[in-house]
């Protein structure tokens, strides 16, 4: 298949570090936090850090379509992928969401704006891509948490857990009920034609256009994500994680659980959990309200952590009305699912 070339927007590119520039400088002026040792660690640094692996994402996506490995890389998920009818492009990016949800997305894209696949593919695809990425953080999590909190943490992570495996099922059942068997042609290229492709010809198709793409994402990146950085810095997500942790605790919670929830509502959740297992041992609350407060704050702190950290990365690998539909419609089912098996061992245990 010939590879169209991606035409580089620089001038969209030039208006869009302007406009990053002109963002940052007010908040320089404004929040008086920001210094420049500040601004090159935690920004910078991990903007750099994000715009290779968007970049590696794209470039991985059409190494493996033009290289005729997407297939190998899907068998793993082949079974589910198949019964949700969204075919070995998205069971590959699945996969590769286990090393790196960045990349995921970047093959997603890829495969989306070549055609090979459709946007009701891409939006399940990545709500699915919750598997993966709850068990790439859980070990940096689950072994500071559980000797922190024993029983109600162990019960906790199992809720998340079957709450994540919930929406999966969900989401591949909506696959297999509405979706089209998906048109898997080229995934199999006949071996001659396998034979005669060389690697210099595969990253001559990809050169054609990933740098237009790049180009293209950075340009919404560059902005928003400082825009995000410098708010935060000013403290209004800490404000909308007091302002929300008042509403639910005096509602929702018991008042004997108000200090693990407000630190959970922290940028980690470390804290939150330290604070459950001192309440715990002490026999101010028992288990069952250590866990109810602890899926409080996850359902309340994460929504807020995923516009921080996540949404300057969905709106600059897809686009912003997209980005930002399918981050937000994510977390809701995220929260709902979690709501809907806490209310279960609410009411059963």
């Amino acid at each position: 298949m010939k590879q169209r070339k991606v035409k580089p927007d620089y001038r969209g590119l030039v208006i869009s570090l302007v406009i990053s520039v002109i963002i940052l400088l007010w908040g320089i002026y404004l929040v008086e936090s920001l210094t420049f040792v500040t601004i090159v660690k935690r920004l910078f640094i991990p903007l750099v850090r994000l715009l290779v692996f968007i970049t590696l994402g794209l470039a991985l996506g059409q190494y493996l379509e033009l290289s005729g490995l997407t297939t190998k890389l899907s068998i793993l998920a082949r079974p589910l992928f198949r019964f949700g009818k969204l075919g070995d492009r998205c069971g590959s990016a699945f996969t590769a969401a286990f090393v790196s949800g960045v990349a995921a997305n970047g093959m997603l894209l890829e495969f989306y704006q070549d055609g090979k696949i459709s946007k009701k593919q891409v939006y399940l695809t990545n709500f699915v891509n919750h598997l993966p990425a709850y068990f790439l953080h859980l070990p940096t999590t689950f072994f500071i948490v559980l000797p922190l909190t024993g029983a109600a943490g162990l019960i906790y992570f199992c809720i998340t857990l079957l709450a994540t495996l919930l929406r999966v099922f969900l989401f591949l059942l909506y696959g297999h009920l509405f979706l089209a068997q998906p048109e898997e042609y080229g995934l199999h290229p006949p071996k001659t034609e396998k034979a005669a492709k060389e690697k210099r010809a595969i990253w001559q198709s990809i050169r054609k256009k990933l740098f237009g793409r790049i180009i293209k994402v950075f340009i919404w990146i560059f902005p928003i994500y400082i825009f995000i950085y410098v708010v935060n810095a000013a403290g209004l997500f800490k404000f909308l994680n007091s302002a929300l942790s008042g509403f639910i605790v005096t509602r929702v919670v018991p008042v004997e659980s108000l200090s693990v929830v407000i630190l959970s509502f922290m940028a980690e959740f470390t804290s939150g959990f330290a604070a459950a297992g001192a309440l715990l041992d002490s026999g101010v609350i028992t288990v069952k309200q250590t866990v109810i407060a602890l899926l409080t704050g996850n359902i309340v702190a994460f929504p807020i952590r995923a516009i921080r950290h996540q949404l300057p990365r969905y709106i600059g690998i897809f686009s912003p009305k997209m980005g930002t539909g399918m981050l937000l419609a994510g977390q809701f089912f995220r929260i709902l699912s979690i709501i809907f098996l806490g209310v279960c061992y609410y009411l059963l245990f």
